[in-house]
């Protein structure tokens, strides 16, 4: 039986990353896909954990390789999802989730129509500017920066199966595991997991 593919999409500044590592602690069988990138590391980053962190000529010989699932070019920086390990993982049974860019979403849906889309939006754009200069990480130029891109991403929310409100970070966190159980709940995930008690049904 093969697992569930999610793809969680938002703009900077929205809750993702955040409401993603809350979802992972409560939800264990959900795996998550560690990207390749070629940005610097954060603060407290760690090869291997947030990403995979690798130098520009690196990434493109895995591009000429044909090794991405997806790859985009974000704010001038590269990032990529592997193609063996997700294939390898849905093949095993687990579910997978993959933190990317609506631009990534596209390039998986090519392989992978039945992944399951959620988008974050947060609740208005004051909030996200408030959010944005709150990380105290970034330049002034580098947020006006994301702020115009997010005001381009979030035109592509209609691409997009679910839709979760990041105000209340409690509630999108329970709207977002909804989702995963939902999604574990269908006729043939439900057939898959009991092959013994449906072919006595069928």
């Amino acid at each position: 039986m093969s697992g569930n593919l999610y793809v969680v999409a938002a703009p900077s500044g929205a809750g993702k990353t955040t409401l993603v590592r809350m979802l992972l602690e409560r939800e264990p069988a959900v795996h998550l896909s560690i990207s390749f990138t070629t940005r610097a590391p954060r603060p407290g980053e760690q090869n291997g954990r947030e990403y995979h962190f690798v130098a520009v000529d690196a990434f493109r010989g895995m591009i000429s390789r044909d090794e991405f699932l997806e790859w985009a070019e974000v704010h001038g920086n590269f990032y990529g999802t592997s193609k063996k390990w997700i294939s390898d993982q849905l093949a095993q049974g687990h579910d997978v989730l993959l933190e990317i860019d609506w631009q990534g979403a596209q390039q998986v849906r090519k392989l992978f129509p039945e992944a399951i889309g959620v988008f974050i939006l947060p609740p208005s754009m004051d909030e996200l500017t408030r959010r944005l200069t709150g990380r105290g990480t970034d330049a002034p130029d580098v947020i006006e920066r994301r702020l115009a891109a997010a005001e381009a991403e979030m035109r592509h929310v209609g691409e997009f199966d679910y839709v979760i409100i990041n105000d209340q970070l409690d509630q999108a966190l329970d709207d977002l595991r909804a989702i995963v159980r939902c999604s574990r709940l269908n006729f043939g995930k439900q057939r898959g997991q009991h092959p013994a008690l449906f072919a006595k049904l069928l």
